[in-house]
């Protein structure tokens, strides 16, 4: 797994509120776990794109918990390699391809 970021970290990375973050949890455009010894709540950096969240997550997050994943099953599955992929799904959706991982997604839903 790469790098995790405390809501605060991710706040201020994206240049806003705590409270807009954790409007982005509650809908879903994010998900954070507990993580580290302390078991703060953070967020996969790699969720991340500069200052937004990667534009096709939130789609990505729906067709996954859809498909039964639990947050750790879907971050899981975002991170793990898939050699028919050339790499994560995680990149995959950040280089834009969407769709490819979105199939992919609900295929493991059946």
């Amino acid at each position: 797994m790469s790098e995790w970021l405390p809501l605060p970290d991710v706040a201020e990375r994206l240049g806003c509120k705590i409270t807009k973050v954790h409007g982005l949890l509650d809908e879903r455009a994010l998900i954070a776990l507990r993580v580290g010894e302390r078991a703060i709540r953070s967020v996969p950096a790699l969720f991340l794109d500069g200052d937004h969240v990667v534009d096709s997550l939130k789609g990505t997050i729906a067709v996954l918990a859809d498909a039964g994943f639990s947050d750790e099953e879907l971050v899981s599955w975002l991170f793990t390699p898939d050699d028919s992929l050339g790499g994560r799904p995680i990149d995959a959706l950040r280089a834009g391809r969407k769709t490819e991982i979105r199939r992919r997604a609900q295929i493991l839903a059946w």
